[in-house]
């Protein structure tokens, strides 16, 4: 049996990231904030506390627009909480497991913004780009530990977080795909399986999903 754990559960991209990992060979747990706080140190500490994790994929997330220069200090904070610092202290409470058992596997869910970032979304483009530092730091220091580390972009997705979009906003994300269509969370999801399953020897790498030409 192997064990999965998507934070940010609740959201569109982790109940099918849930969905596509359900099974007798999983057990998967889908934790969203009300179970899992990632920005709350104590809450990580417990929820991952004695629990084995074969598969983490850090899908929590959040964002609040605006430029530097006019966003708060405390929209700042909350968006680095979420997106950066709650995924790398996840990272940080299941890595010694892993180191025990052998092996071991984290996915990050970075952004096509931390390589391009649109104007105003200042502090989500930069927690998105800090991730990709932070898998090929992981990927490099843990790989000989058996413990892969990779980051998906997987592109703009019709989820509740992006409901409130603007409609010019998302026309024009739109008109940058090749294909004239958005990825799906299903399709996002059949891919870290994909990834986990059948490239065992894939790590440090960052994969763009969607079908606008990489910058």
């Amino acid at each position: 049996m192997r064990h999965l754990v998507v934070t940010g559960g609740t959201g569109g991209l982790g109940k099918a990231i849930a969905t596509a990992f359900s099974g007798p060979d999983w057990t998967v747990a889908a934790p969203g904030s009300a179970a899992l706080d990632v920005t709350d140190p104590s809450a990580i500490s417990r929820f991952f506390a004695e629990r084995p994790v074969d598969l983490l994929v850090c899908a929590a997330g959040m964002s609040r627009d605006g430029v530097l220069g006019r966003l708060s200090e405390t929209d700042w904070d909350a968006v680095m909480a979420v997106n950066f610092t709650g995924s790398a202290a996840c990272a940080k409470a299941v890595i010694p497991g892993m180191i025990g058992q052998g092996s071991g596997h984290i996915v990050f869910i970075s952004s096509h913004a931390a390589l391009h970032p649109p104007v105003g979304i200042s502090a989500y483009a930069t927690a998105k780009a800090a991730l990709l530092g932070l898998t090929r730091e992981l990927a490099d220091r843990h790989g000989r530990q058996g413990i892969r580390v990779n980051a998906i972009l997987p592109g703009f997705l019709e989820t509740r977080m992006t409901r409130d979009v603007p409609p010019q906003r998302r026309e024009a994300a739109l008109a940058e795909h090749c294909l004239g269509a958005f990825n799906t969370p299903a399709a996002v999801a059949d891919f870290i399986r994909f990834l986990h399953e059948r490239l065992p020897h894939t790590s440090g790498q960052v994969f763009q999903l969607d079908s606008r030409p990489a910058p």
